[in-house]
């Protein structure tokens, strides 16, 4: 149901017959007794071929969105977006369109399905007052299950997997997961040893100094369910009801924070404004002060997983170098030179 926000140079794998039969999987997903009449191409995806299916439900007409996949990879990638998008459901029944189910083609081998409600989208921005407001809604109300950081399944930033395990803190997991987003940066791109010598300092020195306040010394912060990759591509409004909508999400349990790295890339157009005044639904966790820092640090991330995917685009390495060199000229003394400050204060710990 989205773009992509830059050129992409592979191949859909997916063959383009599956969004033009009718399979009987995807039939016996909807409801009892639903005639489907035609399907129709519908949206634009670089990795997967997206439809609409037009169907008669007890003498009413419908309308689904139909998505489909191929092979071991695409079967995974449709699985990770039901979980994901059922997920927020849940939480935020009219911030998404209605999950209905994922499956296996029968005709057609190696093709897969994620099938929802079909929702008449716009092509505008979504609305800068409403749009804040519910995400923080999702953010606040979107508990981890058992308080961990992670998520039950693996999910895909485009085509790319993350396999997001559970973690007891959240340094913890954004340690252990953005290490694996780094090799596989270098997999896709070829090895870049600057890259190598300032991933080693960001791990050491920049992700304990900006990540290891926000869970010691009395703060805390609650695992928050987000939608994972919230570009414009990703969000807009409804036409029927007027109200925003998300989609194609990639989620998994966070620092909320987190959900506005991509919104810091100069390539969306959810910007600055959009933080704004989330944070006045949202307060910054403690220490405050560190807010900004440590929105660089997960616009470096998104940075990592676009280099991934767009291996054949330049600018996203070096979006990636120039991110890395500031964060760790920044903090060379790490949370220990941190934290002795703090200590030496006369008033304690600052927040």
């Amino acid at each position: 149901m989205g773009n992509e926000h830059t050129d992409y140079t592979g191949d859909v794998d997916v063959p383009v017959e599956a969004i033009q039969i009718i399979d009987p999987a995807v039939v016996k997903k909807l409801p009892p007794g639903t005639e489907v009449k035609s399907v129709t191409a519908h949206g634009a995806s670089f990795w997967t071929r997206t439809a609409r299916l037009d169907a008669v439900v007890d003498g009413q007409p419908s309308q689904y969105f139909l998505k489909t996949s191929y092979g071991d990879r695409g079967r995974k990638m449709m699985s990770g977006e039901f979980v994901s998008m059922t997920t927020i459901k849940g939480v935020a029944p009219h911030l998404v369109p209605t999950p209905i189910a994922w499956g296996t083609y029968e005709t057609l081998d190696g093709v897969h399905f994620f099938l929802c409600e079909f929702r008449n989208m716009t092509d505008e921005l979504p609305d800068i007052e409403t749009f804040p407001v519910q995400m923080a809604e999702l953010h606040r109300n979107g508990t981890s299950p058992d308080g961990k950081f992670g998520f039950s399944v693996t999910t895909y930033h485009g085509n790319t997997p993350i396999d997001h395990g559970w973690h007891d803190t959240w340094e913890e997991y954004f340690t252990n997961t953005t290490k694996v987003l780094l090799q596989m940066e270098q997999e896709a791109q070829g090895p870049n040893a600057e890259i190598l010598e300032l991933s080693s300092r960001l791990f050491d020195k920049v992700v304990p100094r900006l990540l290891r306040p926000l869970e010691t010394d009395g703060r805390s912060i609650q695992p928050a369910l987000i939608h994972g990759d919230l570009w414009h591509g990703n969000a807009t409004m409804d036409g029927d009801t007027d109200q925003p909508v998300i989609f194609d999400a990639a989620s998994f349990y966070a620092h909320n924070e987190y959900e506005l790295g991509v919104w810091r890339q100069p390539w969306n157009k959810i910007k600055k404004p959009y933080r704004l005044r989330y944070y006045r639904h949202f307060p910054r966790s403690q220490p405050e002060e560190d807010f900004e820092d440590r929105n660089q640090l997960y616009a470096t991330r998104v940075n990592i997983l676009d280099s991934i995917l767009y291996k054949g685009e330049d600018s996203y390495r070096e979006m990636l170098l120039t991110s890395l060199r500031d964060l760790v000229s920044k903090f060379p003394g790490g949370y220990e030179e941190w934290k002795a400050k703090q200590d030496s204060e006369p008033n304690g710990v600052k927040t």
